[in-house]
This record gives structure tokens, C-alpha cells and sequence, in this order.
């Protein structure tokens, strides 16, 4: 049932496969845990709901960080009271819908547009940021996967979040802050489009098309969408917000199938010395000519 619903395809090697092992290589089922971390409520279904339906459906269990309260999300102005306890209920009604139970959306509750100046350990005022609630939480879950949103001209908390697990996330395997729970490693990396395309500098710099962006892809037959886009019609507040955003998915249709786009990336990359030994050796041999 798994592979006859996805098909995963490499971009950069040219490689299709019926398994998710291409995206999240070494993947070993239900030992697996997803963690997506999801700027609001809605973003982590928007962006990543086919990669989530497909990890629910290999048995792996899934859980949603979710930064912002949604205050900012309101489309009428009689409401803004209550706009925040609204979107509390409607994304467990969403995320239950694909699969996600209410214990594993976790909610960290900073306002809305917000979130970049609450980056770091200690602010200026004296608070502690989102490092301790991230690290923390993410030493508790012990996810062997991290989704981080895209931070190329989204949205300022998109692009704090994604600050955010590109850098704290590899220090959840450091053995610092071990006050936050004992060091575990992530095993890879992956980030997700809510609405936006990739930074072509990731492109370039693979020696890519800079109109291929992303480097990994989901395919899935149009059941996985249809299931998203029921799970995204809970958020009945958000409704002129995201129908814009629905018509949109349209475009992701591919010969009756819908295809939903990733880039794999190392978020702390070492330095390849290869090339700056054989540069030195080049230079060396024409000095010594002299």
C-alpha cells in the first residue's frame, strides 16, 4: 500500500525509488521519529504533509514543534480575542485527521512574526530564547529526522525557524547545555517549502539548474492530497488565508499525480581539504621552477 501511494526521486542523481530510504537515507520504520518544526500551526501540513503522511503509513511517529500562537492569523477583526485558542483547536483536528495524535504537537507559544528576536539562550532583556525550549524538547523526542522550514523569502518566522534548526539541531548531539538532557544526534536534515521556492545558492552550488532548487521529491497519487487538503479545511479560521494558498497546490500536478518538493542539506558541513592540498601541490611544483 506504502509504495503504491509515493514514489521518491533524487534530482541530483537522477534515481527514482518506491522507497523512503532515498530521502531519509538508512531508514529503519518504525524505529524512526520525525520531528517537522512548523512556524504556525498550518505550515508543517502545507509544506510537509506528503513526507508526513508517508511516515505515518511506514508506521513511524511524527511530531509537530510548533513556534508561533497564531495570534497574528485572523481574517475578521471581531476575531482577534480569540483567534489563538481557535487555532488550538483546529490543528488537532487537522493533524488528527492525518494520523497525528494530540500528544505530539508541542507548542511553544511565541507571537506571531516575532520569533527572530526571540533566537538565541539568554536575551538582552535577561529571558531565555528558543534555544533552551528547542534543545530541550528535542533531547526528549530523540528524533532521528529534523524538517526545518525554507528560509528563502517566506516569512520572518520561517526564516528564524530555520535559522533556528540549522543550528541548534546539531547541537542536540553536542555535549553542551547537558542540563537540557543528555546529547542525542539527528541523523538528517531536510527542509520544506510552505509556499516559496529553495535559495538558488544551494542550487549554484551544487553545479545544478538554479531552477531546480530543491534536490529530492515526493511524488504521491492524488489520495495523499486529497487527504491533506481535508486535514488543512479544519483550519476554518484560516480559510481566506489558505484557499489562496489550495488553488496554489494546483500547480503541483504532474500526469494525474501531485509532487511536493525538499532540499536534503548538511547543516554543518566540514571542510574538503582535497582541493586546497592539490592547489598547494600545483603552486609549489610552478614556485619551484623559479
Amino acid at each position: 500500500m506504502v509504495s503504491s501511494l509515493y514514489t521518491y526521486y533524487d534530482l541530483d542523481g537522477g534515481i527514482r525509488s518506491d522507497s523512503i530510504s532515498l530521502i531519509f537515507e538508512g531508514w529503519s520504520g518504525d524505529e524512526e521519529r520525525i520531528a517537522v518544526l512548523s512556524p504556525h500551526d498550518d505550515d508543517a501540513l502545507l509544506g510537509a504533509g506528503y513526507l508526513l503522511s508517508a511516515v505515518i503509513d511506514e508506521g513511524c511517529e511524527p511530531y509537530i514543534l510548533i513556534f508561533c500562537d497564531g495570534r497574528g492569523g485572523f481574517s475578521r477583526i471581531e476575531d482577534k480575542e480569540k483567534i489563538v485558542a481557535t487555532r488550538r483547536v483546529e490543528s488537532r483536528n487537522a493533524y488528527r485527521k492525518l494520523g497525528v495524535p494530540e500528544e505530539n504537537l508541542i507548542r511553544f507559544e511565541y507571537p506571531d512574526f516575532s520569533l527572530k528576536p526571540n533566537i538565541g539562550w539568554i536575551l538582552p532583556c535577561g529571558l531565555e530564547g528558543t534555544m533552551t525550549k528547542t534543545m530541550k524538547t528535542l533531547r526528549e523526542i530523540k528524533p532521528t529526522r529534523l524538517l526545518i522550514p525554507n528560509e528563502y523569502r517566506e516569512h520572518t518566522d520561517h526564516e528564524a525557524l530555520s535559522y533556528i534548526g540549522s543550528y541548534d539541531g546539531p547541537q542536540v548531539g553536542d555535549a553542551v547545555r547537558v542540563d537540557l538532557g543528555s546529547p542525542y544526534k539527528i541523523r538528517s536534515f531536510l527542509k520544506y517549502s510552505v509556499w516559496g521556492d529553495f535559495s538558488p545558492e544551494d542550487a549554484m552550488l551544487r553545479g545544478r539548474d538554479p531552477a531546480l532548487r530543491g534536490n529530492v521529491l515526493v511524488r504521491v497519487k492524488p489520495a495523499v492530497e486529497a487527504r491533506i487538503i481535508e486535514a488543512l479545511r479544519e483550519f476554518r479560521s484560516q480559510e481566506l488565508i489558505i484557499e489562496g494558498l489550495v488553488r496554489e497546490r494546483e500547480k503541483r500536478r504532474l500526469d494525474g499525480d501531485y509532487i511536493e518538493v525538499y532540499l536534503k542539506f548538511d547543516p554543518r558541513p566540514s571542510i574538503d581539504y582535497r582541493g586546497y592540498k592539490r592547489r598547494i601541490l600545483e603552486i609549489d611544483k610552478n614556485f619551484s621552477r623559479f
